[in-house]
Order: C-alpha cells, then sequence, then structure tokens
C-alpha cells in the first residue's frame, strides 16, 4: 500500500511552499538541497512546518489544490494547530 503525503515548507521570512509526494523524506531532501523547486530554491524554502498522510493518492491531489486555494490566514492557522513553534519537523532525518 502506498503513502502519499501533503506538506507545507516555510523559511525564515514564514513564505510558504504547498506540495504533494509519495516519498516524503526524499522530496523534503530536494527541498533542503536546492533542487525540490525553482521556488523553493530561490526563496530558500526548507522547513517543513506541517505534513499529513493518506494512501489514497487522490485525497492527497484533492488536499493539496485545496490547501493551496485557502488563505494565508487559513494555511498558518493549519501549522499552528500541529506545530504552533513553526519547528522544522524534518530536523532530524538528515546527517
Amino acid at each position: 500500500m502506498h503513502e502519499y503525503y501533503v506538506y507545507i515548507l516555510s523559511n525564515r521570512s514564514k513564505t510558504l511552499y504547498t506540495g504533494m509526494t509519495n516519498d516524503l523524506r526524499r522530496r523534503i531532501c530536494e527541498h533542503k538541497s536546492g533542487h525540490g523547486s525553482e521556488f523553493t530554491s530561490k526563496y530558500r524554502i526548507r522547513y517543513l512546518v506541517y505534513y499529513e498522510s493518506t494512501n489514497d493518492v487522490r485525497v492527497a491531489i484533492e488536499r493539496e489544490k485545496q490547501i493551496k486555494g485557502w488563505l494565508r490566514a487559513k494555511k498558518i492557522a493549519l501549522i499552528e494547530s500541529m506545530n504552533p513553534a513553526w519547528r522544522d519537523l524534518s530536523a532530524d532525518w538528515f546527517g
């Protein structure tokens, strides 16, 4: 059974990026190394501040679209519901 992730990344200025992947660790590694996307590379967006998972790719795609359509304040409320300190949830994933 596959697992799919919808995630939100941030930088020190709290610029937000929402994405979807089937391999969260690999994708976050790509973002951290500057190869995740042009946007995340340009704005140095490297901190995983929120994620959720599902085993249905269609649900993940719809959820990503839903979150991307939200106003910034609603995205911030979602992040802070799980991660009020805006910690990098992937900080200890890589050596």
